[in-house]
């Protein structure tokens, strides 16, 4: 632990460390008692070393280089908040975790075995670990049936003597005068006689015949591998394989583990996994908005041809308010942002602002037309004369959301990816809007489209 707490303490972006042995009492920590925590302050990112360039993911990876060389340990990585939902949503220590269901521990460890070795060659995945059942020793003890006859001694005797002896057994119990609690007392062989395996070898009983027979004469004592923890979920004993994802999306990681697990593990029948954590929230969300984004589109269609009495001017704005996620599409790329669910949110606002723009640029050219121009010059001129009321709409709100889209500080993770999809996405809208727009407005138009009433002159309108 103390040299745990070195290695983090050396790097000068570090401000301290705390350790925490075991886990609480009140039962909210998955981790047994084995189980040590660090936390580790750092400083502000403008103060760390050039060769991270504030890159929090760097870091941990040179963090982990270092820890990696105490042996006996399995370290995991996260923040104090995501620890807890991840623990939460899994019921391990993980971002992401697999839980590998069946009957027989050592199976189980077989295939998370497997499991990881596949894991660890993905690129992506790190902090593979396996939350090992096997691994603490036990004492096993066979009674030798015709050696107990042969002394006389009963199988129940046997049991009872490891059992008082080892284990401690309770004889009576103590009423506190005027108090309903009981406590018991239990006797069992001091220290000395039951430390180690040679020593309960040689607890003694009495046989019928008063000679004194010792367990090693009754018994085969050997030690074995036993469970350290069982884990069981949904009345199944399961085994958990924890891992977090860096340095590239979630789904792709997870899905590439999945195809790759597929081909290589084959799972004894009555043995099962599933996928827990981030990737199982991520589907439930890609779920939700696989439905609210068509409904969004429909509805925005809705009102649209309500408001045109067309059917051919609405699909024209959304054909224009389909192009502009290209823009929050290549934003992501350029900053290196992967896509997620809050990313996929932005593009949901991105359509509203959007479609204000071809709304606003596709009624002035009608206008145009109701008074008499012709689709050529009602185009331009309407691309022209709305520049810069669509500028000034689509500019309030980028300039609005560059702070949170260059954001790096605490709580930028779940914002930054909203902010940089709408503002790539209205610097591609503004420009589909006064180019892409009017040029398929010429496209398409006939001489018998729907158009509005004259509401004026409008050549001095700006």
């Amino acid at each position: 632990m103390h040299a745990a707490r070195r290695i983090f303490a050396s790097f000068p972006e570090t401000i301290q460390v705390v350790s925490q042995i075991g886990r609480p009492d009140d039962g909210t920590d998955t981790g047994g008692f084995g189980n040590t925590e660090y936390f580790v302050d750092l400083k502000p990112k403008d103060q760390w070393r050039p060769v991270f360039h504030e890159d929090k993911d760097a870091l941990i990876a040179a963090m982990n280089r270092e820890i990696l060389m105490l042996p006996g340990a399995s370290w995991n990585f996260s923040q104090p908040i995501e620890d807890n939902v991840g623990e939460t949503v899994t019921g391990t220590k993980g971002q992401l975790a697999l839980k590998i269901y069946g009957y027989d521990l050592a199976m189980l460890e077989q295939k998370g075995e497997e499991v990881i070795a596949i894991m660890k060659t993905i690129p992506g995945i790190t902090d593979v670990k396996l939350y090992r059942d096997i691994g603490q020793p036990n004492l096993n003890f066979t009674i030798d049936r015709q050696q107990a006859a042969r002394f006389g001694v009963n199988v129940v005797d046997i049991q009872d003597a490891i059992e008082t002896a080892v284990g401690g057994k309770a004889v009576s119990q103590v009423l506190p005068p005027g108090s309903p609690e009981r406590y018991d007392v239990v006797v069992r062989y001091q220290e000395q006689y039951r430390k180690d395996k040679k020593a309960i070898a040689n607890i003694r009983l009495v046989s019928p015949s008063g000679e004194r027979v010792s367990l090693a004469q009754l018994t085969k004592i050997d030690v074995r591998d036993g469970a350290y923890d069982i884990y069981r979920e949904g009345n199944s004993r399961y085994l958990s394989v924890t891992f977090n994802v860096r340095g590239r999306d979630l789904n792709s990681s997870v899905e590439q583990a999945m195809s790759e697990m597929n081909q290589k593990v084959k799972f004894p029948p009555g043995y099962r996994y599933e996928w827990s954590g981030e990737y199982e929230s991520a589907k439930r969300a890609s779920a939700r908005l696989a439905v609210i984004v068509p409904l969004t589109v429909l509805i925005i269609f809705i009102i649209l041809y309500t408001m045109f009495r067309s059917a051919k001017w609405a699909l024209l704005i959304l054909g224009v308010v389909s192009m502009a996620p290209i823009g929050g599409l290549l934003a992501l790329y350029l900053t290196g942002t992967h896509f997620s669910v809050s990313s996929g949110i932005g593009f949901l606002a991105l359509f509203g602002v959007s479609v204000q723009t071809g709304v606003i640029m596709l009624e002035y050219i009608n206008q145009l037309r109701a008074k008499g121009h012709s689709v050529v010059e009602a185009a331009v001129e309407g691309a022209v004369l709305r520049l810069r009321p669509i500028m000034m709409t689509s500019l309030v709100a980028t300039f609005g959301l560059v702070p949170a889209a260059l954001s790096h500080a605490i709580g930028s993770d779940s914002q930054r990816p909203f902010a940089i999809v709408i503002v790539g996405g209205l610097v591609a809208a503004l420009l589909m809007g006064i180019i892409l727009l009017p040029t398929l407005y010429v496209w398409i138009a006939r001489d018998g489209d729907v158009l509005p009433q004259p509401e004026g002159s409008l050549e001095h309108e700006v």
